[in-house]
């Protein structure tokens, strides 16, 4: 029998290997400190925020678990400099990053005993951040929602896990105990979610985003942004339309960020879901109900110890 080891669940102190996304304008303080509070690891997202904005989350999470979280800073955000200080200065436990490269803040963060996790879609980026001294990486295929690399889960993960001794964490198309079961089998030591977190109770976001992910199908995720080199994943609407019109086009660089501008941020807090950037995973089709974090994370290790212990899930 296959089961996820124990190395992330003890270098993070956490009960289940259950690890929430850091989704800019979606991950905030009250919803990662109910998924610490329920034995996960939850991630308050930087996003393009400033670094003031970034530490009143974190106080917020401080007097709502006294449970580990961590911050996922975007590197490309201008304030990453003082975030990363930030980070140090207010004792978070955890950092994962993306959209860049850590290295200049891993002595930093390594000597005040931050545990560093950077998110990486290839193999050559994991071993990099191996010899970096990161503590563990997340591999994330491009059934994610957000920003996107090019392989999938599937052929991702194993290789990175090949590739590197520190502990893998898979990321992207896992939704239930099957995905957590199937990531294990691939040599996982826990997995990330997203996209089944954005609908729990505890998630700030609207609920006309909310919405869209449950009511969403198996196809109903479009990829944008591939001919500018910054692939995008998310629910299809007119927008998503909009933009693969103008892709087909040949628009350049400055017309498409014209009009997704602000674009997550009118989905995720104006609920605009008709011209706003509703990302999402192409898990959302299995996403069908609205529950609390301690009763999604409870259901997801039901469910992954019932695989585990040979039973087959939902025989109808």
């Amino acid at each position: 029998m296959i089961k996820l080891d124990d190395r992330i669940t003890k270098l993070l102190n956490i009960t289940y290997p259950i690890i929430q996304g850091g989704m800019a304008w979606v991950a905030e303080a009250k919803l990662a400190s109910a998924v610490s509070n329920a034995g996960g690891l939850g991630i308050i997202a930087a996003g393009g925020a400033p670094t003031v904005a970034v530490r009143e989350q974190v106080i917020r999470a401080k007097h709502a678990t006294d449970k580990p979280f961590g911050v996922n800073i975007m590197l490309m955000n201008p304030d990453a400099d003082e975030i990363a200080k930030m980070i140090v200065e207010e004792k978070v436990p955890v950092v994962t990053t993306g959209a860049g490269n850590p290295e200049k803040y891993m002595e930093m963060w390594k000597a005040a005993g931050v545990k560093v996790i950077p998110v990486v879609a290839s193999v050559a980026l994991a071993k990099r951040m191996e010899r970096a001294g990161a503590d563990a990486v997340v591999a994330e295929g491009c059934e994610s929602g957000g920003h996107i690399g090019e392989s999938t889960t599937m052929t991702l993960v194993p290789q990175v896990v090949d590739a590197v001794s520190i502990p893998v964490i898979a990321a992207g198309g896992i939704a239930d105990g099957r995905g957590i079961a199937a990531a294990s089998m691939l040599g996982a030591s826990a997995v990330q979610m997203g996209t089944a977190f954005i609908v729990t109770e505890e998630c700030q976001a609207h609920e006309n985003y909310k919405k869209c992910i449950l009511k969403a199908k198996d196809i109903d995720t479009k990829v944008t942004g591939r001919s500018v080199g910054h692939p995008v994943r998310g629910i299809r609407n007119e927008q998503t339309k909009e933009y693969l019109k103008l892709e087909a086009s040949g628009a350049d660089a400055m017309e498409l960020e014209r009009l997704t501008l602000g674009g997550l941020r009118k989905a995720v807090v104006d609920g605009d879901v008709r011209m706003g950037s509703v990302m999402s995973g192409q898990i959302a089709g299995l996403v069908k109900e609205t529950c609390t974090c301690e009763e999604l994370i409870q259901r997801l290790m039901r469910e992954y110890k019932e695989v585990l212990e040979g039973g087959r899930m939902y025989v109808k």
